[in-house]
């Protein structure tokens, strides 16, 4: 079968899409690499369809020289990998340049995460942050939900309105994949879900009254193209309740909550299968990162509290 190079690489993201349920932010990082690898091909005169093993691994080379990160590069490569694998099976090319290239690996780097006293300051911190009670009961639901859950932030801003009604003990979430998984809620999620349900109703039903809008299907909405609050504008949010809290912004993202989450439990005595399936990982081997961040605050402990430990 003969493609020109230029059709590969969005018949390659129309396959992740259909047969994996790609998210849209997985395909707009895949195209970004294989555009930049494509570019960097036609800089040499060559493309997708005539590339050798020789000009992958130059071209892994040349990222390394412009002082690409280990993870960027390992990234760049997984893409090139299945681009030609997939490639390789559609029959578009006879040989695979890319299969037995090795990577650079990833940097081991332990995630962040924060104590129970700095989300407890953070969670205070959202329920006095904003200008009326409307924006502090949202903001305490977000953070509630979030810590309560471990979601990602993708999924917790895209929830739909239709799974928190009626005080449900647990939440269906939609994650990668379009996989979906049951998350419980602690009391005082659910308590916050309740009183910011009962402003986003009542800000939703006069604006379909005296503007005809459509009322949302999204459980935080927002005039956005997206319908719902963006990822980007949570950020922003949480970087403010960290300045309020005390916490080094630094240290505070979405994301960070999730650690936290993760962290949180199995400190307190939860299996790793039980967190894997909590936290939506297709494998274990990602949920037990959270094992070394429990050991190295255990080394930190000794080390700073031991007497023997002391210079």
């Amino acid at each position: 079968m003969t493609l020109p190079a230029a059709r590969w690489v969005p018949l390659f993201l129309d396959a992740i899409a259909a047969e994996r349920g790609a998210a849209a932010n997985t395909l707009a990082a895949y195209a970004r690499d294989l555009t930049h690898v494509a570019e960097w091909l036609a800089g040499r005169g060559r493309d997708f369809t005539d590339a050798s093993r020789d000009d992958i691994e130059s071209y892994l080379v040349d990222c390394d020289t412009e002082g690409l990160s280990r993870a960027t590069r390992a990234r760049r490569l997984s893409a090139i990998k299945q681009l030609y694998r997939f490639a390789f099976e559609e029959s578009l090319r006879e040989d695979n340049p890319a299969v037995q290239i090795s990577g650079p690996g990833r940097d081991k780097r332990l995630p962040k995460t924060l104590t129970t006293e700095e989300v407890d300051r953070l969670l205070d911190a959202a329920e006095a942050h904003g200008r009326g009670p409307a924006d502090r009961a949202r903001n305490a639901c977000l953070m509630q939900v979030l810590y309560a859950t471990g979601m990602r932030v993708t999924e917790l801003v895209s929830l739909p309105v239709s799974s928190a009604r009626g005080d449900p003990r647990m939440l269906l979430v939609r994650g990668k994949g379009d996989k979906e998984r049951m998350v419980p809620l602690s009391p005082p999620a659910r308590e916050a879900l309740t009183v910011w349900l009962d402003h986003r109703d009542g800000a939703e039903e006069a604006a379909q009254k005296t503007r005809g809008q459509p009322l949302s299907p999204f459980l935080f909405p927002s005039h956005g193209k997206a319908g719902h609050l963006t990822r980007h504008a949570f950020y922003m949010l949480i970087k403010e309740f960290a300045v309020e809290a005390g916490v080094s912004p630094a240290k505070v993202t979405p994301h960070t909550l999730r650690h936290a989450f993760a962290t949180h439990l199995l400190a307190n005595g939860a299996d790793l299968r039980s967190i894997q399936t909590l936290l939506g990982h297709a494998d274990v081997a990602t949920t037990e990162i959270y094992t070394h961040v429990l050991q190295e605050r255990l080394r930190e402990l000794v080390m700073d509290h031991h007497p023997l430990a002391k210079d």
